[in-house]
């Protein structure tokens, strides 16, 4: 067993699956979207990235790219929401939230595009 293979696919599952729990609920309510999950998130999708810098490869190339979108996603979702707690006056309305969760939306996309490429990539060696 390659313990970097393992650790490689530990941290995108995580990735995702932490992403798909800050997604999970109504879009507009604010009571179902943790804060702390969403910077979890995105720190976990960081660390998967740093992870798939050293990849020379297509697939590579490609894992590196989709984790891109999903840090920008997630980023973009972080600023948006830190802006509106604590710069915009109306705080976070459903309108922001519906914002915030469908940036997260988009990185879980991502997510699970990477998750593919992963099994694609583990079903192609064991031929």
């Amino acid at each position: 067993m390659n313990l970097e293979k393992v650790i490689f696919g530990f941290f995108i599952l995580l990735a995702a699956t932490l992403n798909f729990g800050f997604f999970l609920g109504e879009i507009d309510n604010p009571a179902h979207h943790d804060i702390y999950e969403l910077f979890a998130a995105l720190v976990v999708s960081l660390i998967a990235t740093v992870l798939k810098l050293g990849d020379r490869t297509q697939i590579g190339a490609v894992h590196l790219s989709t984790s891109l979108v999903a840090d920008l996603q997630l980023l973009a979702a972080a600023m948006v929401w830190g802006h509106a707690a604590h710069i915009a006056p109306s705080g976070v309305t459903p309108e922001v939230m519906a914002s915030i969760v469908s940036l997260s939306g988009g990185a879980l996309f991502a997510n699970v595009v990477s998750v593919i490429i992963l099994i694609a990539e583990t079903i192609m060696q064991r031929r």
